[in-house]
């Protein structure tokens, strides 16, 4: 079929004009055009809220269109259309590609968007835009609470027929806390996120210490915080780029050494690297096998699921040590990766590269602003209003007269002339007076409005305040912030480790000296070392987490024992610990990991104490529930790293172990009967791993132990016993609390009954916590809060003072 052609034929008037046009001169002009659309229209984030313009063009239509966490979740291409057709004039993959990001946990740590459907994983892409649906999470309406009090500029869409915000309100710091990654044209920015707590704890610091220096801002932020988790070692980098804005840390999978069948060890990846997938690895190591680079390897599994979350399951053969093929996978493939910061956004129109206290002042800068905007708002709001209700207050003296001035006017303009000139009324007043429907009238009283008047007042008076004294402007951000990690904060996920992270397999890293450092098992079973060894100061300057249950002294390439209410006695590696800072005070646990990081403990199996493993240790002392007393000396210590210390009896279990440092010390029992016996430590001769022990304390028909420990007898002690009901429920036992002298209880025989401690009152059946040793001056319960008890007293009838404090979590604080 031929082609219709048709020619155009150009009108009488048309005169032909061509130019001529350097061409290197056209390629410079349309290729900067092209770089600034991409950088300040496409690829780079604002510092002030932390997003791109698609990102900040989905959430502001999502709140525009209502479709918010309170309401159903709507199509995701939904969102998309509305997105590219009023604001977004580019493809529709990009606006959803920025969507699903935005809503995935592993990409974000703070997620802005609820999804739900197949958003994808690590490994694989999202269903289609018309399969998955969306709506706003709750952290997003922090992002846009205000944009209806102009608290920031708008300015016209693509084609000016829409107005969209030039930046969100931005409640909280967004740009670190979800941190960005983006390439524009001659450059990039990749930002790694942070904890909302933490960055929120540094940014009240510096609004009441504006000249804060980086490490009084990295106490609260000391590193990235990633959204899956993982181990970051190596911190150089990380001042780096909070110093200068360009850096890179090594991230480090969680992994841990464990029986996968009766006959095999495998390694149980449980946390993989920030942005890294389950089947980027595996696909990585069956490259390595099949090119003979890595052995020992004899199966591969994936057992990630929605309900244990990631579990990489590496078999290892016979033969083979684990722990070395482990160091080879964290070299060879991307069990181990590394993450370069540079922290590229736009300030004022302009790309800069930042550091940690200049994206920090950036931050606190707009949000001064977006309060002093939303102040002026408000307060024009309430003049205005103040301003109506005055004039309600005038007419409603002689509502009458009002009505009979209305009804005989000829007209509204009449009307309002009329009301103005008699009642001294302005024209915003008479016409509000005017368009007020007759069933108003109803509802107005001259004390409510009077109220109204006040309330008005004084909500006058606080906004201009706040406009007018910058310390109090201050102060309200502050306190914004403090109520948004409050909502919004979770705890730290990644674990930050000073060293270069390397097994005891490999060789010790050069950087890392052998310095001598304490061991620290915190009550809420944390593990930590300090850096160094430092005073330990008072329980009243502790943080969360700092009730110390067991500390000793070591060195951070040394080696120590867990004991545990099994029995067993586990050997660990100092290095492995993160160290945590120290104060003049005290070292801060909040930096400390969990024991399950580094010990796999069977059910109802606890972390009791440390130890050690000195062989010239005079030994360590053990004390069973069911009265049992025994003393081993580590003197034979085999390779193993895991052994039984003690055999127990059905049913028993280890309820304390003290390292002993003389031999001469005393040993205490106290049951829940509240019978207390103590005899010197030199009656326990010391026996082998595999023995029993011996009678310790004599227990009455089902009784058990409470609390053994060991303690210098010449130093002032104390005894601390809580009684309770056990039929009441966990958590809620209110009992009474006492607090006595050690010196008060006699010495008894070792295998006897001993002297009561606790007379029970009406209620209670037994006791429920028991400490005996230095100064308890506190308890602190599972969050490791300090929580105050009565004076000490004499032994007198045995009660103790009536406590409304819930005791069931409680644990004594020994480190006073």
């Amino acid at each position: 079929m031929a082609r219709r052609s048709s020619n155009t034929v150009e009108p009488e008037d048309f005169e032909e004009r061509i130019l001529d046009v350097d061409v290197s001169d056209e390629m410079r002009t349309s290729f900067l055009e092209y770089a600034y659309s991409v950088i300040y229209s496409r690829a780079l984030p604002d510092a002030r809220d932390g997003l791109k313009p698609v990102q900040r063009r989905i959430l502001f239509s999502m709140a525009e269109n209502g479709i918010r966490p309170d309401r159903g979740h709507v199509k995701s291409a939904r969102v998309v259309g509305e997105v590219m057709g009023k604001y977004h004039p580019h493809g529709d993959g990009a606006i959803y590609d920025a969507l699903v990001r935005t809503a995935q946990p592993w990409s974000m740590r703070v997620p802005l968007i609820d999804g739900h459907g197949n958003f994808g994983s690590l490994d694989d892409g999202p269903a289609a835009m018309r399969y998955t649906e969306c709506r706003m999470a709750p952290a997003a309406m922090a992002m846009t609470n205000g944009l209806d009090e102009d608290v920031v500029d708008f300015k016209p869409n693509y084609d000016g027929r829409e107005e969209e915000p030039a930046v969100l309100p931005a409640a909280f710091p967004n740009l670190l806390v979800n941190g960005a990654a983006g390439i524009a044209v001659g450059m990039a920015t990749n930002m790694a996120p942070h904890n909302l707590v933490e960055v929120i704890q540094a940014l009240r610091h510096l609004i009441k210490h504006p000249n804060a220096d980086l490490d009084d801002l990295m106490r609260f932020i000391p590193g990235p915080d990633l959204p899956t988790g993982g181990k970051i070692v190596g911190l150089e980098g990380i001042r780096d780029a909070y110093e200068n804005g360009r850096g890179s840390f090594k991230m480090r999978s969680t992994a841990r050494i464990e029986n996968v069948t009766p006959r095999r060890k495998g390694i149980v990846v449980t946390e993989l690297p920030y942005t890294v997938g389950p089947e980027k690895v595996i696909e990585k190591i069956k490259t390595l096998v099949q090119a003979k680079k890595l052995q020992g390897i004899a199966d591969i599994k994936d057992l990630t699921d929605r309900s244990h979350g990631t579990q990489l399951v590496i078999e290892v053969k016979n033969g083979f040590h684990p722990e070395a093929l482990l160091e080879q996978l964290y070299k060879l493939t991307p069990l181990e990766d590394s993450f370069s910061i540079n922290a590229v956004c736009l300030v004022d129109g302009q790309p800069r590269t930042l550091g940690l206290r200049e994206l920090l002042n950036v931050y606190l800068e707009h949000r001064f602003d977006v309060t002093r905007r939303r102040s002026e708002y408000r307060r024009k709001k309430a003049q205005d209003r103040l301003h109506i209700v005055d004039g309600l207050l005038i007419a409603i003296l002689d509502i009458d007269e009002v009505i009979q001035i209305i009804r005989s006017s000829d007209d509204a303009a009449a009307a309002r002339t009329r009301l103005m000139d008699i009642y001294d009324l302005t024209e915003v007043q008479t016409n509000y007076i005017l368009d007020m429907p007759l069933r108003r009238l109803t509802k107005f009283s001259k004390l409510e409005l009077e109220t109204e008047k006040a309330e008005l007042e004084r909500e006058i008076e606080k906004l201009t305040a706040i406009l007018e004294d910058e310390t109090l402007l201050r102060k309200v951000v502050s306190e914004e912030l403090a109520e948004m990690a409050k909502i919004y904060g979770t705890p730290r996920r990644t674990v930050l480790l000073e060293s270069s992270g390397a097994t005891k397999t490999a060789a010790v890293p050069l950087e890392v000296s052998d310095d001598p450092c304490f061991i620290l098992l915190s009550s809420t079973g944390l593990l930590a070392r300090t850096n160094g060894v430092e005073p330990f100061g008072p329980v009243e300057s502790r943080a969360k987490h700092d009730a110390i249950v067991s500390r000793i002294r070591s060195s951070a390439r040394g080696q120590y024992g867990l004991v545990t209410s099994a029995g067993r006695l586990i050997r660990l590696d100092s290095l492995d610990l993160p160290a945590v800072p120290t104060t003049a005070s005290a070292p801060n646990l909040q930096g400390g990991a969990p024991v399950a990081e580094f010990v796999s403990l069977e059910p109802g199996e606890r972390a009791l104490a440390l130890t050690s493993l000195d062989p010239d240790s005079v030994g360590i002392a053990l004390g069973t529930a069911q009265g049992v007393v025994k003393r081993v000396v580590p003197d034979h210590l085999s390779n193993r790293d895991s052994w039984e210390i003690v055999r127990l009896a059905d049913g028993d279990e280890v309820v304390g172990a003290v390292e002993l440092s003389t031999g001469d010390e005393e040993l205490c029992f106290i049951s829940s009967d509240a019978q207390l016996l103590h005899f010197n430590a030199s009656l326990v001769r010391p026996q082998g791993r595999t023995a029993g022990g011996m009678a310790g304390i004599r227990l009455a028909a089902k009784q058990k132990v409470v609390f053994f420990g060991a303690f210098d007898a010449n130093r002032e002690s104390h005894v601390l016993t809580i009684s309770g009901s056990s039929s009441a429920l966990p958590g809620t036992e209110v009992g009474a609390v006492k607090v006595t002298p050690f010196s008060e209880y006699p010495a008894k025989g070792r295998g006897t009954g001993g002297v009561r401690c606790h007379r029970f009152l009406k209620g209670e059946d037994g006791l429920t916590l028991a400490y005996a040793g230095p100064a308890p001056l506190h308890a602190s319960g599972s969050g490791g809060q300090p929580v105050e008890l009565p004076e000490a007293d004499g032994r007198r009838d045995g009660s103790g003072v009536p406590s409304s404090q819930p005791i069931a979590a409680c644990a004594a604080d020994l480190a006073g």
